[in-house]
């Protein structure tokens, strides 16, 4: 992506990515020291995730573990800092382990800058896959 692409449009690029299940082009997407954060994940699971590479070994069984299917309900928020967005958002599709329905609702803080994503706080709710063979929630517990 060229280093004027807006968060919003860095954002909706990276879904479709994820849509198609193209999780090296999405990870390509970030800077090479970016940084991942869930601040709800249990206890086992990564809090932070430092760097491309680790961002990408985190991701890379995603397709493994979720069939995504959609993301309804997008709705990307500006805020007073212009590299920074505020998304709301649903995943849905299907647990690839048990083939039950996957219906997770998220909400991210994500900065943007030359181009790329440096900052991702990822505020999904980890109760809600609780569930036999799912050892999953945006990407694969470590």
């Amino acid at each position: 992506m060229p280093e004027t692409t807006s968060p919003t449009d860095l954002y909706r690029h990276g879904l479709r990515l994820l849509l198609d299940k193209d999780i090296a082009s999405w990870v390509a997407l970030w800077a090479e020291h970016g940084v991942m954060e869930f601040p709800f994940a249990p206890p086992g699971w990564p809090e932070r995730l430092e760097g491309r590479g680790a961002i990408a070994a985190y991701m890379r069984d995603h397709p493994d573990h979720i069939d995504l299917h959609d993301i309804p309900d997008l709705r990307i928020h500006r805020t007073a800092e212009p590299t920074t967005i505020v998304v709301e958002m649903r995943g849905v599709g299907r647990v690839v382990a048990t083939g039950a329905p996957f219906d997770m609702t998220y909400i991210a803080v994500v900065t943007v800058e030359d181009g790329r994503f440096t900052s991702y706080r990822d505020y999904w709710n980890p109760l809600a896959v609780h569930e036999p063979g799912l050892d999953f929630a945006g990407s694969t517990a470590r």
